[in-house]
């Protein structure tokens, strides 16, 4: 996955907390508990990222969850009607998803996780499914992964020599 380093000093950034996990340690004197918070980061208008933070109390651990986000902001390429410029698939570890492009008027049709980052980045008319496993984690990144993946037609048209109309048809 490529990551282009974005200055999140200009960007008007929200956050949402797709999950928070108590997790726990067994050590010498019983077991330790811990809280991981799974943080979703964007703008709205194109920029996204999500980041994990670990931490002994809750606030804390969205607070670290929100500053590895803001570090792995990526740039999403979009359409005119706030879809997607293709149709993809985003994989990370056994989650896949499938993000396909949607007309004007269609809304966001996504599960949670997905939803999340969909709403975030600013993408107004998309229909995804998740195949695969449905860990939270796994299918935020892959979403990410996908919407990075997504390339527009003056980006393909430049690659392959051609001129946009030929490539829009």
């Amino acid at each position: 996955m490529k990551h282009t380093i974005i200055d999140a000093s200009q960007l008007e950034l929200n956050d949402k907390v797709v999950a928070i996990k108590r997790v726990t340690k067994t050590v010498k004197g019983g077991r330790s508990m811990r809280f991981t918070a799974l943080v979703v980061v964007g703008d709205g208008n194109g920029h996204v990222g999500a980041g994990l933070g670990k931490a002994v109390e809750i606030p804390e651990a969205i607070r670290k969850g929100k500053e590895d986000a803001i570090k792995h902001l990526v740039e999403i390429a979009m359409d005119d009607n706030s879809s997607l410029t293709h149709d993809t698939i985003g994989k990370y570890g056994s989650a896949n998803v499938l993000l396909k492009k949607a007309p004007e008027g269609t809304g966001i049709i996504a599960g949670g996780p997905a939803r999340v980052v969909c709403e975030l980045a600013g993408i107004r008319n998309i229909r995804t499914k998740s195949l695969g496993s449905n860990n939270k984690q796994n299918v935020v990144l892959a979403t990410i992964s996908g919407l990075t993946s997504l390339k527009t037609p003056e980006e393909v048209a430049r690659k392959r020599g051609k001129s946009v109309a030929e490539i829009t048809g």
